[in-house]
Order: structure tokens, then C-alpha cells, then sequence
């Protein structure tokens, strides 16, 4: 008998080892056929890349600062006693002459009490010895008694008119003493904190509130020392607000004549315009940068236009061409270190090196398959 006449019934007898033989067949014709006729591959984008080179910049330094109300107040108390009512907290808005804060003011309203009879028991004295004196005027007129009654009359009347002047005198004193109980608004604005509570004690001198008004705001900004010939010879200066890259000049500048003796730093106070401080609060972060004077040397330095650069939390990096002999191959993520901005570029200190080639748009240069393309 054949050997062919006996195959279909090794397949019926072994139906494991037929389906593997089968499943291996299809395999085979399904490459056969990829092979034959292969998938187009997807084209990846192209992004343009600049060459990076050394160039001429002006010499600046940026330093870290933050924003301070030009108008800010520790509202103090003037009297001892227990705080009665604290009426505000650290967030309220507060107008001009609004009681913030009253101390217990029963010993100087008693004050106030007692200068108030003073001063009538004055009056009432003043008026005795002018109506003596008037009586005595007309008697010594008349002949009826000496001179020397009239001048002590006289003098009476002059006493009395001091003893009044002097009450009068410690009423004024006695109710300025009541307005030390109470603390009041210097101006429009909000309180920034609390340093006491209803029912401390209050001595005079200790702080019992912060207030400030919301404009004008200013950056300050501590320069070191070794820096300052440089701040002052800066032919700009500029802050970047906070939350956002846009960089602004101050509307004025002041510097303190001094440097600290433990920091070696000198403090510089930058005025923000209305416009650039509407909307910002004391306290928040700000950069300062001084520009160097165009007539300074301008040393050479790496710069990279600033949309290129990716940042992704700590990390600040470029995407750099990467080539395979002498074409271009496509891009590699590089870390690199950045310096001062200058202008539209940014100073790189370390991770490039002159003539390579960064992805203008590094998002995109993120993408598989991306190709550069020279601008």
C-alpha cells in the first residue's frame, strides 16, 4: 500500500500534532504575505533646529526678591489693660478710622470723669473771682477801700483764670488718654495678621495688630556686596511678577546706603506702577534681573532661544540632533544648566557646547519618528 494512502488517517489519529502542523502553515503564508506586501510606515514631524553659538551679551545678574506694601502698620497699644474686643482677623478689609481693637477703658473713662469736674469746679471758681474783682473795682472807685484790696482781688481773678486753663487742660489730656483704648485704622487696607486675642493683657509699646494698604506694593530685592557695582551701573532694571514671564520696569527705585554687616547685602526697593501691582500681595516671590550698560564690555556667552528649552519640574533640558555619520539622525533630550535671560535667548552654563543643534520646539521633538530641519 502507498505511503500516501495511510496520512489521513495519522491526522485522525493524532488530531493535537495535525492542529500544530496547521496553526504553522498559517503562520508561514501570513509572513509570506506581510513580506510581500509591507505597511507603509507613518512619517514623523519635522521640526526646525537652530545651531547654537556664542554671542556677544550684556553683563546681568538676577537675584531672588519679594513684595513688600510700601504702606504697612503694627498698630500698638498706648494704654495697659485687658483687650475688651478684638473686631477684626487677619483677612479683613478695614477703612480709615475703623475701631479695630478696644482695651478696657474704665480707669480712664474715670479719668475722663474726674477731668470733667475739674473743669467745672474751675469755671465755677473763675467765675467768683471775676465778679470779686468787678465789685472790688467799683468800691475802689468809689473810695470805699484801699488799693491793695483791689490788687488782691485782681490776683485772685488771675489764679482762677489759670485753674481753669489748667482744667481745661487735663480734660484734653484725660480724653486723649481714653482714644490710647482704642485702636483705629490709619488708612483704607487689610489687616495681615493678629498678634493678640480678646482678654490678653495689653501693655503699652506690644503689637497688637499689622495692617497695610494693598497699593503701592514694591519688590525688595537684597543684592550682594560684590554685585553692587554692577546693580548700580545696570542700564535696566526689571521684575518679573509672580505667576507669570512677564518682566516689568519699576516706576521708582530706591537703594539703601548701607550693606548689612552679618549678610553683606545691600537692600533695594523697587516701586511697581499701579497697573503692574493691581492684584498682587506682600509676601510673594519675585525675580529681580539688572541688565549691564550697554558701554561694558560684552563678554561672549552660549545662548539658546528660550522656547526651546523644556522644563519639566527640576528638570530644565533641550532636545539636541543626534547624527549617524554626517546625516542627521534625529533628537535627544540633554540636560542643561541656564543663566541669566537676555532678551529673547537664555544663557546656558553647562550641557551644550558651540555647534549643536537644538529643536526649536521641543514638544513636538518629543515625538517618535521627528526629524530636524534647519531653519
Amino acid at each position: 500500500m502507498p505511503v500516501h494512502a495511510h496520512a489521513p488517517l495519522f491526522l485522525s489519529l493524532n488530531p493535537v500534532r495535525s492542529a500544530r502542523l496547521l496553526l504553522a502553515s498559517g503562520l508561514l503564508a501570513m509572513g509570506a504575505a506581510q513580506a510581500a506586501d509591507p505597511a507603509p510606515a507613518s512619517a514623523g514631524p519635522q521640526v526646525p533646529v537652530v545651531a547654537v553659538g556664542a554671542q556677544a551679551v550684556a553683563g546681568s545678574a538676577e537675584f531672588d526678591g519679594s513684595l513688600q506694601a510700601v504702606r504697612q502698620s503694627v498698630l500698638s497699644a498706648q494704654a495697659s489693660g485687658r483687650i475688651a474686643t478684638l473686631s477684626v482677623k487677619a483677612g479683613d478689609r478695614v477703612k480709615a478710622g475703623q475701631v479695630l481693637a478696644v482695651i478696657d477703658d474704665r480707669a480712664t473713662q474715670a479719668g475722663v470723669a474726674q477731668a470733667q469736674a475739674g473743669v467745672a469746679q474751675a469755671q465755677a471758681s473763675l467765675a467768683n473771682a471775676r465778679a470779686a474783682y468787678e465789685r472790688t473795682k467799683e468800691l475802689r472807685a468809689q473810695g470805699f477801700i484801699a488799693q491793695a484790696a483791689l490788687d488782691s482781688a485782681l490776683a485772685q481773678y488771675r489764679a482762677a483764670e489759670a485753674g481753669a486753663a489748667a482744667a481745661r487742660a487735663g480734660q484734653t489730656q484725660a480724653s486723649v488718654a481714653q482714644g490710647f483704648t482704642r485702636l483705629t485704622a490709619p488708612y483704607d487696607g487689610w489687616v495681615l495678621a493678629t498678634h493678640a486675642e480678646a482678654g490678653a493683657l495689653a501693655m503699652p509699646g506690644a503689637p497688637i495688630l499689622t495692617v497695610y494698604a494693598p497699593q503701592p506694593i514694591r519688590a525688595v530685592v537684597h543684592v550682594p556686596a560684590s554685585q553692587q557695582p554692577l546693580a548700580l551701573a545696570a542700564s535696566q532694571v526689571e521684575v518679573q511678577l509672580p505667576g507669570t514671564d512677564k518682566w516689568v520696569s519699576p516706576a521708582a527705585k530706591t537703594t539703601v546706603p548701607a550693606a548689612d554687616p552679618v549678610s553683606q547685602t545691600v537692600e533695594w526697593r523697587l516701586n511697581l506702577s499701579d497697573a503692574d501691582g493691581a492684584g498682587q500681595v506682600p509676601g510673594r516671590q519675585v525675580k529681580v534681573r539688572f541688565v549691564g550698560s550697554a558701554a561694558q564690555a560684552a563678554p561672549q556667552r552660549l545662548v539658546v532661544p528660550a522656547t526651546a528649552l523644556l522644563r519639566r519640574g527640576e528638570l530644565t533640558g533641550v532636545y539636541v540632533v543626534t547624527t549617524k555619520g554626517d546625516a542627521a539622525k534625529g533628537f535627544a533630550l540633554r540636560a542643561v544648566r541656564t543663566g541669566a535671560t537676555h532678551g529673547d535667548g537664555v544663557e546656558v552654563l553647562a550641557g551644550l557646547k558651540a555647534g549643536d543643534q537644538v529643536a526649536l520646539d521641543p514638544v513636538r521633538a518629543g515625538l517618535a519618528g521627528a526629524t530636524p530641519v534647519t531653519k
